[in-house]
């Protein structure tokens, strides 16, 4: 870990200590003024006011200036330290934190989503603060950091974890009945492990896709097969194309320099049929990059792997709401709810549904249409699921017999 960098709890701690050192020489010092004061100057000692005393300009001035610069020196120091909590180092590891009622979900720039926030030690993170419905709070006691999550306003939040291990991150706002269980944690791992666990979930070809997207390729070429205002990308490594290089029209099949001379000079050699307007990207990748970008062309747009079901119930929070057990929680247990017979109101009126696939999809994309008897309509809605998530909770619901 850089040596000079200030982390979030040196920059807290101090200011603390500092202040709470203050309020201990004051607390002590006017409670033994206070004893000091009732047993001289009890009435059996002195029955009868003797001092003729009607003021000190020296205490006054004391009393006065002795505040003021503590309370500017208090200042001080909290404003230092605020500005350290807002500065954030330029080699921090983005990330950006997902809330909603009630789970944190934690992406990663290659794509990557995990419901914990993986972190490599001595690193700083820099984490963007997403709040899906209400108001959130990202706060790690760990690292001294406590930040809202506001619905449509941008924040952001950086620590860095000085060793290894698991550190509790809590919402620290009141947003709903299942806000005690919105808790997870920074897990903090030696920066070597951290990259092993990161490559897992995207590095490669994923990484070429996101760098791809980053840039505006796939506003042009598809992933699909459907044409668009340049080549798809579906199926093109190997494929043989017919250019046009200098005017003259010639066949080439496309490989790895063909694919590395088209990003780099487009104009080069332009597809048969298409405009030339794809600008340069000379001087915009890096070699890791553009390798990147190869291999995932190379091994062409891969179907996603089937969701897990458990998985997501945790990750969108599902599971702070639904038991498993068949206990009691904020909304129906999912032990024994598939195919059983459930009372609902839809609209006022109240029906007799059977819990199957359809009405469990139902109620995943539209909670409010059947609001199950004697819960709250407070489920959020879940729009960005797609259809194979989708199934794959209801499977997981199945499975709770």
């Amino acid at each position: 870990m850089n040596p000079l960098l200030v982390t979030t709890t040196q920059a807290v701690d101090p200011v603390f200590m500092f202040i709470f050192g203050i309020c201990l020489v004051l607390l002590v010092g006017i409670t033994a003024t206070m004893v000091f004061f009732v047993i001289r100057y009890h009435r059996s000692r002195a029955p009868r006011p003797t001092s003729q005393a009607d003021g000190n300009l020296w205490l006054e001035i004391i009393w006065t200036a002795v505040p003021v610069v503590l309370v500017l020196a208090m200042f001080y120091y909290g404003w230092s330290g605020y500005l350290t909590l807002r500065d954030v180092p330029k080699d921090a590891l983005p990330v950006t934190a997902t809330a909603r009622m009630w789970s944190w979900s934690f992406t990663y720039l290659n794509g990557k989503e995990s419901p914990k926030l993986y972190v490599p030690v001595g690193r700083p993170v820099r984490v963007e603060l997403v709040s899906k419905d209400v108001l959130h709070g990202f706060y790690i006691p760990a690292f001294r950091v406590k930040r809202d999550v506001v619905p449509g306003m941008k924040n952001y939040a950086w620590f860095v974890a000085t060793r290894p291990g698991s550190y509790d991150l809590f919402c620290s706002q009141y947003c709903g009945v299942g806000h005690s269980k919105m808790i997870t944690t920074v897990e903090a791992v030696p920066p070597a492990e951290f990259t092993v666990w990161l490559k897992q979930g995207g590095g490669g070809a994923q990484a070429g896709k996101e760098l791809l997207e980053k840039h505006g390729c796939l506003g042009c070429h598809s992933l699909d097969g459907s044409i668009k205002v340049g080549p798809s990308f579906k199926g093109i490594w190997g494929r043989s194309e017919t250019v046009l290089t200098a005017g003259k029209e010639h066949t080439l099949t496309v490989d790895e320099p063909y694919l590395r001379r088209s990003i780099l000079e487009p104009q080069a050699d332009v597809v048969k049929g298409f405009p030339p307007i794809m600008p340069p990207f000379a001087g915009t990748f890096t070699n890791e990059e553009l390798a990147a970008i190869i291999d995932f062309l190379r091994a062409g747009p891969a179907a996603p792997p089937k969701p897990d079901g458990a998985q997501l119930a945790q990750e969108k929070g599902c599971r702070a709401c639904h038991s498993l057990d068949g206990s009691p929680g904020v909304g129906p247990t999912f032990k024994g709810l598939y195919n059983s017979q459930v009372k609902v109101k839809m609209g006022g009126v109240a029906l007799t549904v059977t819990a199957d696939d359809a009405y469990l999809r139902e109620s995943i994309r539209l909670p409010a249409a059947k609001v199950v008897e004697g819960f709250q309509p407070i489920m959020p809605t879940f729009a960005d699921l797609r259809d194979d998530q989708v199934e794959a909770l209801v499977e997981f619901i199945e499975e709770q017999r």
